[in-house]
């Protein structure tokens, strides 16, 4: 089992943390903790073992000990499921799909949506189910009650958008909260938006990349989880950095997706504490 605590800091949190875990008879795999002094907040990431019994009651016994109003979160160690939503480029499903295919992504595949149907044929060499709801001539609201019928015939954990290249409502996110994980093809804050590329060429940048973050209602501005840079000068054209950008967005998303399904990464409004290792 995995827990994630975050709360007010205040002395003695680990010992007092460590102590309910041996009254419970759980043994401890592995502990990483981090304190933001300025903020006074305690992050920990416990990964536990132990009979089923033996956390019966647990988070009340943790709640017992830590400061009011603390986060707890506990998940059991299983693969989780993810859903993904395409448009037309196939460079990041594709790395997806292949890490299903070999079980290295993590998580199960539940399915593919796609706004249009370019992709089908990708997908469905590996088994997955591919839906494709059309946008086309159909207002925001309707488009997305299309594709939550689609979604609510799954089960999943997350909702990755690989290359999904439609901005969601408040309303669609609201109901995913820190559930929906994005790739932009830029090193955000820079260039948010579209032809991000484009916008590093004109602006004769030295360094392109790309970040994987959690939707939020406000454009390329969620909790960023992941992100990586390569060098580029003024030889490289929109079209160099594009083929390298897709390097760069396949690399990070895997990542931030790694990290993600193990449990790794705590939201506190809109920043992030990664534990990597």
């Amino acid at each position: 089992m995995i827990i994630l605590i975050q709360c007010a800091d205040q002395v003695g949190l680990v010992a007092s943390v460590s102590k309910v875990m041996a009254d419970a008879g759980l043994n401890i795999i592995s502990m990483r903790e981090y304190v933001t002094v300025d903020e006074n907040r305690f992050y920990l990431r416990l990964e536990i073992a132990g009979a089923p019994s033996q956390t019966t009651g647990l988070e009340q016994r943790l709640r017992a000990v830590l400061p009011q109003n603390s986060s707890i979160l506990m998940n059991n160690a299983q693969q989780k499921k993810i859903a993904v939503l395409v448009t037309k480029e196939y460079h990041c499903l594709g790395d997806i799909l292949l890490r299903n295919y070999f079980n290295t992504l993590g998580a199960s595949v539940e399915c593919v949506i796609g706004n249009h149907d370019t992709l089908r044929p990708l997908t469905e060499k590996f088994d997955i189910p591919f839906h494709q709801v059309d946008h086309t001539n159909k207002s925001r609201e309707a488009f997305e009650k299309e594709l939550l019928n689609v979604l609510n015939k799954h089960t999943f954990d997350y909702i990755v958008l690989a290359k999904f290249m439609r901005i969601l409502s408040p309303q669609f996110v609201a109901a995913y909260p820190r559930q929906i994980i994005n790739i932009h093809h830029s090193f955000l804050p820079a260039f948010i938006g579209a032809n991000p590329y484009r916008q590093a060429h004109e602006r004769g940048v030295k360094l392109i990349g790309a970040t994987a973050h959690f939707v939020t209602d406000t454009l390329d501005e969620g909790p960023i989880i992941a992100q990586q840079i390569i060098p580029v000068n003024h030889a490289h054209s929109v079209k160099d950095m594009v083929v390298l950008g897709k390097e760069v967005e396949e690399a990070v998303l895997a990542k931030a997706l790694q990290l993600v399904l193990q449990d790794r990464v705590i939201v506190d409004n809109n920043k992030t504490v990664v534990f990597e290792n």
